[in-house]
C-alpha cells in the first residue's frame, strides 16, 4: 500500500492523521489498519486518552500469554530487551516468530504504539522506586549536564524509567513553588501563553495578529484552540517558579473559568442544546466508568473547548439533576440523565 492510500484509509479511524510523520504512517498501515477495520466490523471505535482498568487487565493478559508461549523469563526481558544484551538476539527472534505486535494488541482498539508504551510503563520495575533521595537528585542534575536530555541514557544510569527522570528533572531544575499561585506567577503564565500564541498566529495567519495585539484585557483567551498542544517546557522556563505540569493545569483552570464566565456555550437555547448533546454523546459511549470516556474527543464536539470545561459542565448537570447521585455508578447516572433529564430538556428547547 502506498503512503497516500495508507494515510487516507487511516484517516477514517484517526482524525489527526495528517499531522503524523510518514514513517509512523507506514508502521501504522502494517500494524494497525487491519485491526482497526476488524474493530469497525464489531462496532468498536478506535480509542485514545487514558487507559481503562479493563484495558490494563487485557494488556497484562496479553503479556502473560506471550511469555508463556515463548518461554521468555519475564516481562522486563520482553519489553526492555536492551537491558539483557546476552539474550537480545534470542528474544528478537521469538518476538518475530510469534508475532509480538499482533499478540500484545489483541482485544484493545488503540494504535499499537500506544499499547506498547502503556505495557512498558506497567511492567517497568524502575517505575516504582518511590521518592528520589537527595543523592539521586544530585546525580540526576550531574547526568543531565553531561548527557543533555538523553533520558534513555540517563534512565539506564539512574535505574529509573525514562519518564520518571525526565519529569523529575523538569521539577527540580528551578526553584519550584508548590503553594497557591500568586498574582505575579499567574500573570507570568498568561504572558508566556500569549507570547507563544502571538508567534503561532504570526506564522499561521499574519492578519489575525492585529486582534491579539489590540487586546488590552483577556478576550483572546477565548480563542478555541489556545489550550491545545502548547510548548509547556518553554512556558515553564518563562514562568520560572513552576514546572510544566503545574503550568498546564493552571492554564486549563484559567481557560475553563474564562469560558464558564463567558457563558459562550451554555446560555439560552444554545445552552439547552449543548446539554442535550452532552447527554446523548455520553450515553452513546456506553462507558461504565468516567475513565473510559474520551473527554478530549467529547470536548471537540462543543467547539474545541478544554476537557475540564466539559467535565465541569457534566458535574453540574449530574449534581443538579440526578437524585442521590453519589450512591449511583457512572453508568447509572448517564442512564438517568438519558431517560429522565433528556426528554425534559428537549421539551423545554
Amino acid at each position: 500500500m502506498d503512503l497516500d492510500t495508507a494515510r487516507q484509509e487511516l484517516e477514517e479511524f484517526i482524525p489527526h492523521v495528517k499531522k503524523i510523520a510518514d514513517g509512523s504512517i507506514k508502521k501504522m498501515a502494517g500494524r494497525d489498519l487491519m485491526r482497526f477495520k476488524e474493530f469497525k466490523k464489531q462496532g468498536i471505535a478506535v480509542k485514545f486518552g487514558r487507559f481503562t482498568q479493563k484495558e490494563n487487565k487485557q494488556i497484562q493478559k496479553n503479556i502473560e500469554e506471550f511469555l508463556s508461549l515463548t518461554g521468555i523469563d519475564n516481562a522486563e526481558k520482553l519489553l526492555f530487551t536492551s537491558r539483557y544484551p546476552e539474550d537480545k538476539d534470542t528474544i528478537h527472534r521469538l518476538k518475530t516468530e510469534h508475532h509480538f505486535c499482533e499478540k500484545i494488541s489483541e482485544g484493545i482498539p488503540r494504535p499499537w504504539r500506544l499499547i506498547y508504551y502503556r505495557a512498558r510503563k506497567m511492567f517497568d520495575p524502575n517505575n516504582y522506586k518511590g521518592r528520589y533521595t537527595k543523592e539521586e537528585k544530585e546525580k540526576l542534575k550531574k547526568y543531565q549536564a553531561l548527557h543533555g536530555n538523553d533520558w534513555k541514557k540517563i534512565s539506564e544510569l539512574m535505574s529509573r524509567s525514562n519518564l520518571s527522570v525526565a519529569m523529575k528533572f523538569s521539577e527540580i531544575k528551578s526553584a519550584i513553588n508548590y503553594g497557591p499561585w500568586t498574582k505575579e506567577e499567574t500573570q507570568k503564565l498568561m504572558n508566556a501563553v500569549k507570547e507563544v500564541m502571538r508567534r503561532r498566529l504570526k506564522t499561521e495567519n499574519p492578519n489575525s495578529l492585529s486582534s491579539l495585539e489590540e487586546s488590552n484585557t483577556d478576550p483572546w483567551i477565548e480563542r478555541e484552540k489556545l489550550y491545545q498542544q502548547l510548548p509547556w517546557t518553554e512556558i515553564e522556563t518563562k514562568v520560572g517558579s513552576r514546572y510544566w505540569r503545574q503550568c498546564k493545569q493552571k492554564w486549563n483552570s484559567i481557560l475553563t473559568s474564562k469560558l464558564t464566565k463567558g457563558q459562550q456555550l451554555y446560555g439560552g437555547t444554545s445552552g439547552l442544546q449543548a446539554k442535550i448533546n452532552l447527554i446523548k454523546r455520553l450515553y452513546e459511549t456506553k462507558a461504565e466508568d468516567a475513565s473510559e470516556v474520551n473527554w478530549d474527543e467529547l470536548s471537540n464536539a462543543f467547539g474545541d473547548v478544554p476537557r475540564a470545561y466539559v467535565q465541569a459542565k457534566f458535574y453540574r448537570l449530574k449534581v443538579s439533576s440526578v437524585p442521590l447521585w453519589k450512591r449511583k455508578t457512572f453508568s447509572e447516572i448517564i442512564d438517568y440523565l438519558y431517560e429522565k433529564k433528556l426528554p425534559e430538556l428537549e421539551e423545554t428547547l
